[in-house]
């Protein structure tokens, strides 16, 4: 198995089986039009690579070419997509102004899931884009990444409860910064960038874990994207300051397609 996919212990699958789950789809054989729910924030939404997906344009800033998108046509799923830019897992979990709980999406009948949220609980972009233009930043506090996880483990209590024979996985967010000196398309200074390191790593780490404990799939985008980093001849993310109707330190749609084809990879074993 690739090392950025990562399976469901046989403990997770044994007891998904005994709570109810022996119905859940075979690996491999999701059905056309099966319904695909997909949550999260900006680096599911895919702001900025355009065309809109929703008619008129609303705020959550959801693209035609953004990974669910891209998988649901492949698939041929019938998509369901409620994730939506600047959203926290609180945004999930509960309604955020106009927007019902993403969480509210799921229905009994549900077959996929998918979600990438983690980077606004902890300010990972808006530290990054401080840093761009200058300013001084910090590391997240301790207890930032103790929410998180705790709200990871709330979020896949609910899709099992919810969606008791939904696939459930988690995407975690695309390398944005190389390992070495940042570049042009990266104006970080050393020391804030070594602290947006060891944020991404963090969150990476956060991810995994919650995925570990729901039981659930990982496509670790992170490491997929560790050589298309904002720096790299063929970056998946866009730099600092992004071109005229892009979002800087976001997906590209090649990052978005590369995702696709992960997920589409998970879905054939």
């Amino acid at each position: 198995m690739p090392h950025w996919i990562t399976a469901p212990s046989g403990m997770a699958i044994l007891l998904a089986v005994l709570s109810g789950c022996a119905q859940m789809p075979a690996p491999g054989k999701l059905p056309p039009n099966a319904r695909y729910v997909a949550m999260g924030s900006s680096f599911a939404a895919g702001p900025g690579i355009p065309v809109p997906a929703d008619s008129p344009p609303t705020r959550c800033a959801r693209s035609t070419n953004n990974y669910p998108q891209q998988l649901a046509r492949k698939r041929s799923l019938t998509l369901v997509d409620v994730s939506c830019s600047g959203a926290t897992t609180a945004h999930l979990l509960g309604p955020w102004n106009e927007l019902a709980p993403q969480l509210d999406a799921l229905t009994p009948d549900t077959a996929l899931v998918t979600v990438t949220i983690g980077g606004n609980d902890v300010n990972y972009i808006g530290r990054l884009m401080r840093a761009s233009a200058g300013g001084a930043i910090e590391a997240p506090h301790a207890g930032d990444w103790a929410r998180l996880a705790a709200s990871f483990d709330r979020i896949a209590q609910e899709v099992r409860r919810r969606a008791p024979g939904a696939r459930l996985i988690f995407v975690d967010y695309v390398s944005l910064l190389p390992e070495g000196r940042p570049c042009d398309q990266a104006p970080v200074p050393a020391l804030e960038a070594a602290i947006l390191r060891a944020t991404a790593r963090r969150l990476e780490a956060e991810t995994a874990s919650a995925a570990r404990r729901a039981g659930a799939r990982l496509i670790r985008a992170s490491a997929l994207s560790r050589n298309h980093d904002v720096c790299a001849a063929e970056p998946w993310a866009t730099g600092y300051p992004a071109p005229h109707g892009r979002v800087a330190y976001h997906p590209n749609p090649a990052g978005m397609t590369a995702i696709a084809a992960a997920l589409d990879a998970v879905l054939m074993q």
